[in-house]
């Protein structure tokens, strides 16, 4: 379900947070669906289970999973994506040096728009997710 890429740049712990929350996304995992324990998923991705650990307590902050005592960790059922502006305004930075990959990777206005509506679409993100 999830694939972590151990020589990758980013975080495993942030691949992994970043997975979970594209399965929501896309529908994948639906509120209330039990994820693996901490220890079920280090040993089907041979990692750490405190790697999982962490991606779980990021992932409850982030109020997208929730764990029940005694029963578990659950997609969150009450689960809203943040505008928080601190957030809002790393996200544009983010967006802006993508931008600027983009532009050097030859791609013109066009293309990137083409792209990001495949993503949007593969993603499942439609006008009334706001």
């Amino acid at each position: 379900m999830f694939k972590i890429d151990q020589r990758g740049s980013t975080p495993i712990y942030q691949q992994l947070v970043q997975q979970v929350k594209e399965a929501v996304l896309k529908g994948i995992l639906q509120p209330g669906d039990k994820l693996p324990s901490v220890r079920e998923l280090a040993v089907r991705l041979t990692m750490n289970p405190n790697t999982i650990q962490k991606s779980y307590q990021e992932l409850e902050r982030q109020r997208v999973i929730e764990t029940l005592r005694g029963r578990g960790t659950f997609v969150s059922l009450h689960y809203k994506p943040s505008k928080g502006k601190e957030k809002m305004s790393v996200f544009e930075e983010d967006l802006r040096n993508l931008l600027v990959e983009a532009h050097y990777l030859g791609l013109d206005r066009a293309k990137i728009m083409q792209l990001v509506g495949r993503l949007l679409e593969e993603l499942k993100i439609g006008e009334g997710d706001s």
